[in-house]
């Protein structure tokens, strides 16, 4: 058995970061992109938070794909090169294993360091999958090494990332996606629009551990930009704007704050926010739109019982 292999095409620019991020902070309204919440403890963080009772989208999917593995695999084609986008853990992908039986395995994740352990466990659990890791920021440009190989290609972008682009942006993204797929066809998680309260519960929890991920962006600020923010002068904000469809985060003062930082500082007044992250709900309706629009002509949906959560496929 050989094991798997690794390719890095993203290599992290720490100008280019700290410029994103002072533009983004001198903004109005000020913004930081949602990337820089996943850092090493803001992952975890994020791990927690699916483990929340509010938190329904992961087990919502998860009891998907349990229950309708086997239609999504007539669907999408079995035996084919499964493409991981967002791999994290691959723990989504590798349920699937049995029933997409998948020839080769290509996980995609900003930085194939974080892919290496869990790469090497899951080639010794399918020794006959042929797996290559591939260190990619997807959010950009969704373009695959050559050695990904140009067989058609089934995409897997599960647990409703989707929503963090704008409409535009996502359909920019599956159009890319829809390219990459040609001959092949792509299985996505999507968030549908639910009523408010559970919306807001599932982003703004009791036990406040989504505020802590949120709080985290602070400490990385001052990581990456050397800004002298601190958590206690914010507060975790999420709301849903139900023009715009999609639940917004956002990090408030509490008071009248200045943040600096070398070559420059940005003040807030009391109850002034920074955007940190949008999560766009779609009904299935619209998404289905979307991924037509996007150049797909067949698809297929499955929803659980209260239409919650939905997966489509496409081809």
């Amino acid at each position: 058995m050989a094991g798997p292999t690794f390719i890095q095409i993203h290599r992290e620019d720490d100008a280019a970061l700290r410029c994103e991020l002072a533009a983004g902070l001198l903004a109005q309204p000020a913004r930081v992109a949602p990337k820089f919440l996943y850092d090493a403890l803001g992952s975890r963080l994020f791990d927690a938070i699916t483990e929340l009772p509010e938190y329904y989208p992961t087990r919502t999917e998860r009891a998907l794909f349990e229950a309708h593995g086997a239609a999504m695999a007539a669907a999408c084609g079995r035996g084919r090169t499964l493409v991981d986008l967002g791999a994290g853990s691959c723990e989504k992908a590798e349920r699937l294993f049995d029933a997409l039986q998948p020839r080769r395995y290509i996980p995609v994740d900003i930085s194939v360091e974080y892919l290496r352990h869990t790469l090497q466990a899951l080639q010794q659990r399918h020794p006959h999958v042929a797996m290559l890791g591939v260190g990619l920021d997807f959010s950009t440009t969704l373009t695959l090494p050559p050695e990904a190989g140009d067989e058609p290609k089934l995409v897997f972008y599960p647990g409703s990332s989707i929503g963090n682009f704008t409409p535009r942006e996502a359909l920019a993204f599956l159009r890319q996606v829809q390219v990459l797929a040609r001959g092949g066809a792509l299985l996505i998680g999507v968030d549908l629009v639910k009523p408010v309260d559970v919306l807001e519960l599932a982003y703004d929890d009791p036990l406040g551990v989504t505020a802590a991920f949120n709080l985290n962006l602070l400490r990385r600020l001052a990581v990456l930009l050397g800004c002298d923010a601190r958590v206690e002068d914010f507060a975790h904000v999420a709301l849903f704007d139900p023009v715009q469809s999609r639940i917004e985060m956002h990090l408030e003062a509490r008071r009248n704050v200045v943040l600096r930082w070398p070559g420059g500082e940005r003040r807030l007044a009391a109850g002034e926010r920074v955007h940190t992250e949008n999560s766009y709900k779609y009904t299935v309706e619209s998404f289905d739109r979307l991924l037509r629009d996007a150049g797909f002509t067949q698809t297929n949906c499955w929803t659980d019982e209260r239409r919650w959560f939905a997966v489509f496929s496409a081809a």
